[in-house]
């Protein structure tokens, strides 16, 4: 059940920065405005919080396993929203990266 909700909390974490990210994005490069831009932030901000939610009570080690599902949601977010279409060396690297935070969060330890 601790595993269920880290992965959970990740999944929330990666909406809310890469989320916040593209809104931010959106508002500068696309110029669609401050709102976006705000929204982002608020976005950007919720993300810390979530992260604060994870079970274990290692910052480096959360936030190193985090970078997996940020690499591997950020593909997944452009292939949604950006019709981005990632080529096999795309995925075999976010593969890679989604096998070290399962290394890094769930590995057995004494």
């Amino acid at each position: 059940m601790i595993v269920l909700r880290s992965l959970a909390l990740f999944g929330l974490a990666a909406l809310a920065e890469i989320g916040g990210a593209w809104l931010v994005w959106q508002g500068v490069r696309e110029h669609r405005g401050l709102l976006w831009i705000g929204a982002g932030v608020v976005a950007l901000g919720v993300y810390g919080f979530v992260a604060t939610l994870q079970p274990d009570a290692n910052f480096g080690r959360i936030l190193a396993a985090y970078g997996g599902i940020f690499v591997a949601g950020s593909l997944a977010w452009g292939v949604v929203v950006d019709k981005f279409r990632p080529d096999r060396y795309d995925l075999a690297g976010a593969a890679i990266c989604l096998v070290g935070v399962a290394v890094i969060m769930y590995a057995p330890r004494a």
